[in-house]
């Protein structure tokens, strides 16, 4: 096992949460591909101000807050129609069910910011400054405390890296 930590691009300050310490980990999708597929949800954004309605063809501005999927009525027509996301690719795709908080970026990489486990790993590239590659394994001495998921987010039900409780502080068997 390697020894470097490598270095820490965020000098303290990037991808960590500062109340527990734990950096934020990062992941490839391909890695966890069939469970992320199947929990993760598209972002598709905030929509456009300027709004089209979809029965008079009438222009009218979206009261703030408006996201995809709320329901608005037109002031011209006083049709109410869904705000949706106009034939348009989501930004990302992310998970926030209370246990995990993790969302991709576009080079398919996902960032856990929030989980009850966490791995010791090295520090990511100037990519990600300051957070933890979940697939650059180390140990206690030689790592860094990132967030990761659990062994049920592998095919095999067991993570490449050891999975450590947040809560306990102790190692997370698969089962």
């Amino acid at each position: 096992m390697k020894k470097d930590k490598g270095i820490d691009y965020g000098m303290g300050m990037a991808n960590i949460n500062h109340a527990t310490g734990i950096r934020y980990g990062v992941i490839h999708q391909h890695e966890v591909l069939q469970a992320w597929a199947d929990s993760s949800e598209a972002d598709y954004g905030i929509p456009d101000k300027d709004y089209c309605c979809g029965y008079c063809r009438n222009d009218f501005q979206l009261p703030d807050g408006t996201e995809c999927g709320d329901m608005v009525t037109c002031p011209h027509c006083d049709e109410e129609s869904e705000i949706e996301a106009d034939m348009t690719d989501p930004i990302c795709f992310y998970v926030d069910d209370g246990e995990y908080s993790a969302s991709s970026d576009s080079y398919g990489d996902i960032f856990i910011t929030r989980s009850l486990y966490y791995t010791f790993c090295a520090f990511c590239s100037p990519c990600a400054p300051g957070a933890g590659y979940l697939m650059s394994i180390r140990d206690k001495e030689t790592g860094i405390k990132a967030y990761c998921f659990g062994h049920e987010w592998f095919d095999d039900g067991k993570a490449p890296y050891t999975v450590y409780s947040v809560k306990t502080g102790e190692i997370v068997k698969p089962n």
